[in-house]
């Protein structure tokens, strides 16, 4: 075998590509983890605020019994789960809840501009009370 240089050289530029096409990789892999670092954080903060109004029975006593749709800023909006939702929520994010029946839209009547995340979850029933409700939680930077 006299032509050993010439394997060599194909396998020097297929090992060259290999890591080239890794180090391609790892720096787009950077670029997008910016957002999806913010958006995991604002979708954790919202189910854990949710999971806790969820297991609170005052809480969810206050959701069941609501009789309309409200939002936070309405006069009918339970005061308990929106210092709750406030309390929770850090400087740097704004967060309005709304409470709906389920099977409707469930939408923010003015949002703001730009990226809002949000989250919903079902509050079926107390003890001594059966009335549906979906609690959601809207998320946006400040």
């Amino acid at each position: 075998m006299k032509n050993k240089r010439g394997w060599i050289k194909v396998v020097e530029a297929v090992v060259a590509i290999v890591l080239l096409s890794a180090v391609v990789l790892i720096v787009i892999g950077d670029l997008n983890t910016g957002e999806s670092d913010f958006s995991t954080r604002i979708h954790d903060l919202e189910v854990s605020i949710l999971r806790e109004i969820q297991l609170d029975y005052t809480l969810r006593e206050w959701t069941v019994n609501t009789t309309e749709e409200v939002e936070g800023d309405d006069a009918g909006f339970p005061i308990s789960i929106k210092a709750k939702i406030t309390s929770e929520t850090p400087s740097d994010l704004t967060c309005e809840a709304k409470i709906c029946v389920p099977g409707s839209s469930c939408l923010l009547a003015s949002p703001p501009d730009g990226n809002v995340y949000s989250e919903g979850v079902i509050i079926t029933s107390t003890i001594n009370v059966y009335n549906p409700r979906v609690l959601k939680i809207f998320c946006w930077e400040s």
